[in-house]
């Protein structure tokens, strides 16, 4: 049985009643079950839970130590292209912006390596639009191979591929692939996303089962926080998690947080995600899940970055960009989004050192000692 199947057997109106419609007795129950639900991730993310802010963030400051130690892991984007085929109502890659489009050569791509290294940067996430005539498979192994001498760990978030292609990347020495569903509604997914592969609802929300089934070591998911419901949105993304889990139990996995931002083109978000939703959409994960690796990148202010450091979040970007060639090469090209938090990596590193946490330039497989107090 595949996902899309148990999809299917579930109402999107009828999800986020049954979420609203959670009590304080529910939430209680949650925070205090030994073996965490799919039910008591709905408690948590309910408007009951609310009351409970407090509680569940210090249950979720100490699952995250218990598991990941007081460390941060650090990461940095590069994006290699902003050539997209796709229209998407919220992106500023999207086709039908009239901008001027930028794929890095290869001397582009190893002076973009040269500058993040120069910031200390071990873990490299490759970002790129959506065309496959010209950001392809042989593109991105191509680039994997340039970077690879110069990076411990190199993550992807580029359009979906299929099984065979995925084979290639992890072959090529790609640890980590991200593909975030965007929103887990059907019904308005199209509007969202009016022309281009993307537009295939099914064909993405399958896309995890294809970097399973390549025996890729971790894959990250997410959703748009601010295209739809965003307690329904993650109820919908745990479900797919659990579901995952338990089909590659040999896979790690991640989840991201973004909110939409501003970007060329860009619709209103339809949803408003405020601070405090997003801290206990964050608590509620790190509750139901201990395992699951949380992200959160520079679209968050500095102010919530500062504060959620110690509070259940293991993996933060910082000093990015998200034009290509945005680092040395071609700063003023197009950007995704507009980024928030535009402080340097030396200066992230310095805070989440100050909050009593210290930073990890690779991955946890290399960086973490797992024994007794699980400290670095």
């Amino acid at each position: 049985m595949s996902f899309k199947d148990i999809f299917d057997q579930y109402n999107w109106d009828e999800v986020k009643a049954s979420i609203y419609a959670k009590t304080s007795s529910d939430v209680e129950t949650a925070l205090h079950s030994k073996k965490k639900t799919l039910e008591d991730f709905k408690a948590l993310i309910s408007p009951a839970a609310v009351p409970y802010l407090e509680e569940m963030a210090q249950m979720s400051s100490a699952l995250t130590q218990k598991r990941f130690g007081k460390t941060i892991q650090m990461y940095a984007p590069m994006y290699l292209s902003n050539e997209c085929n796709n229209i998407c109502t919220y992106c500023g890659f999207s086709f039908d912006n009239k901008v001027l489009r930028k794929t890095l050569t290869d001397k582009e791509i190893l002076l973009e390596t040269e500058e993040i290294k120069r910031h200390g940067f071990n873990h490299i996430l490759l970002v790129t639009g959506e065309a496959n005539q010209t950001v392809h498979v042989k593109y991105f192994k191509n680039a994997v191979e340039l970077i690879k001498p110069h990076f411990a760990n190199i993550s992807i978030e580029v359009q979906p591929l299929d099984t065979d292609e995925y084979k290639i990347m992890h072959e090529a020495g790609v640890y980590s692939v991200l593909m975030y569903q965007e929103t887990y509604h059907q019904e308005v997914y199209k509007e969202y996303h009016p022309k281009g592969k993307k537009s295939n609802f099914q064909y993405r929300l399958e896309t995890p089962e294809r970097i399973g089934d390549a025996e890729i070591h971790k894959m990250g998911l997410g959703v748009l926080l601010g295209l739809e419901d965003w307690r329904t949105e993650s109820l919908f993304c745990a479900m797919h998690l659990n579901y995952l889990e338990n089909k590659y139990w040999q896979t790690k996995f991640s989840i991201s947080f973004p909110r939409l931002r501003p970007a060329e083109g860009s619709i209103e978000p339809n949803v408003i995600v405020t601070d405090k939703e997003l801290a206990q959409l964050i608590f509620a994960y790190r509750i139901f899940n201990e395992d699951v690796e949380l992200s959160l990148s520079t679209r968050e202010s500095q102010n919530f970055r500062n504060n959620i450091i110690p509070l259940g979040i293991t993996s933060m970007s910082a000093g990015s960009k998200t034009n290509p060639g945005g680092y040395a090469v071609e700063p003023e090209s197009l950007e995704q989004f507009e980024i928030s938090d535009e402080r340097s990596a030396e200066e992230i590193a310095a805070l989440i050192r100050n909050t009593g946490y210290e930073p990890v330039w690779k991955d946890w497989d290399n960086a973490l000692v797992y024994n007794d107090e699980y400290t670095f």
